[in-house]
């Protein structure tokens, strides 16, 4: 990508889209396309052509999405998979449409199986039945996937899905029942902390683990993909399965590298935040999936390695969610 190039970046003050701009400035890209959900909602058909008839972006970062835990996927199946297939379905063919170079689909680990082998690799996709409890979610990710696998096929784009493992760090949803696990248990532990709390509530066991990726590594590995030569980039971009025989579909995995226990997570937040209390896990509620560890070899391969460690990210995230307090 050239430093001058017109780079629209979608979802831009979400976790994901926060952090890929702040990526791009760092590195000298100052030609950046951003709109609030104010300025342009993709989920209109209508909004979405006009957009892109009048800026020709000339490379997507498509990290808008609806997104939240299992409370919230539970609670809001119909309009998680309604706007992330809408979202997606509009960004991603008005960027054929107006000859965007190359596109960068993001994801999530909730496209694999539920009992996908582990680590899991990119090849895993639909050999299984997946996690319930965010199918709609995760069918619509699934959907996005193939769309530009499809595109891929048909006219000849460029067109990558990059699937990022758990993420967390500057910028989350702190709500207290529609956020992911890090963020609220960040409020759960300081709430507990500044009320003097005699114990918190963890859902579930404790005993499924979990990979957790600081947004920022995240962001660098997403601008790390789209900077690749030619020749790599066609390389992540799979393969006619109809011609060549094979399942490979335009598919890298973001991921740490390692995973922890829920427990030793609630352990580690309650240690940064100075919470004193007890832990207490409360069996009755959904633990999700027993293991999800992405095997992120194609990315580290290619020259990217994660810089965050889980602790220095959780004590990032604590002072970001005191700022927005």
């Amino acid at each position: 990508m050239d430093k001058n190039a017109k780079i629209y970046v979608a979802g831009h003050r979400g976790l994901v889209g926060s952090a890929i701009v702040k990526a791009l400035l760092a590195q000298g890209y100052t030609n950046l396309l951003t709109r609030t959900h104010a300025e342009l909602d993709l989920t209109s058909q209508t909004a979405v052509t006009d957009f892109f008839a009048a800026e020709k972006p000339e490379y997507v970062f498509l990290a808008a999405a609806k997104v939240g835990g299992i409370h919230a996927n539970n609670t809001y199946p119909a309009q998680f998979i309604h706007e992330n297939l809408a979202i997606q379905t509009n960004v991603i063919h008005q960027s054929y449409v107006n000859g965007v170079k190359r596109l960068l689909f993001l994801g999530s680990s909730c496209i694999y199986p539920k009992f996908a082998p582990q680590p899991m690799k990119e090849e895993h996709l639909l050999t299984g039945a997946l996690e319930p409890t965010n199918r709609p979610y995760a069918l619509a990710k699934i959907a996005g996937i193939e769309m530009c696998w499809s595109y891929n096929r048909q006219y000849g784009t460029k067109y990558l899905a990059a699937m990022p493992t758990n993420l967390y760090g500057p910028g989350d949803n702190y709500h207290p029942e529609n956020s992911h696990v890090i963020p609220a248990l960040i409020r759960k532990f300081h709430e507990a902390k500044v009320s003097k709390q005699a114990e918190v509530t963890v859902w579930g066991t404790g005993t499924p683990k979990r990979e957790f990726l600081y947004n920022q590594d995240m962001a660098d590995a997403c601008v790390f993909l789209m900077q690749l030569n030619e020749g790599q980039f066609n390389q992540l971009l799979g393969s006619d399965e109809s011609a060549s025989g094979k399942f490979q579909p335009p598919l890298v995995n973001l991921g740490y590298g390692s995973d922890i226990t829920i427990k030793t997570l609630a352990e580690t937040v309650q240690k940064v935040i100075g919470y004193e209390g007890k832990i207490r896990f409360d069996t009755s509620k959904p633990d999700g999936s027993p293991r999800k560890l992405m095997d992120s070899t194609i990315l580290h391969q290619a020259g990217w390695q994660p810089k965050v460690s889980i602790e220095t990210g959780l004590e990032v995230a604590y002072h970001d969610f005191l700022k927005q307090i």
